[in-house]
């Protein structure tokens, strides 16, 4: 454990940013799976879960959470899923 008093909140805000930014990326990964769940059983509304979906990701990216590579990737691929489910 640190002695020092701004090392001993730094490791608090970590902490906390670290418990937000993994819920934040569960909360993505949960909608990612209900928008390929609903892509491959082919219902009317995977169209705008997708998009749902990509704003998650944007907002994560602007937040910091996600690389904006990464975000691009994954972006791209469930595009390309919903385009061959049509």
């Amino acid at each position: 454990m640190a002695n020092i008093a701004s090392q001993i909140k730094r490791i608090k805000t970590n902490q906390k940013r670290n418990e937000i930014n993994k819920s934040y990326k569960s909360k993505i990964k949960t909608a990612l799976k209900k928008a390929e769940i609903s892509i491959k059983s082919k219902t009317e509304n995977a169209p705008t879960l997708v998009n749902e979906v990509c704003s998650l990701i944007d907002k994560a990216v602007i937040k910091g959470i996600y690389h904006a590579n990464k975000a691009g990737r994954q972006k791209s691929k469930i595009m390309i899923k919903l385009a061959k489910a049509k």
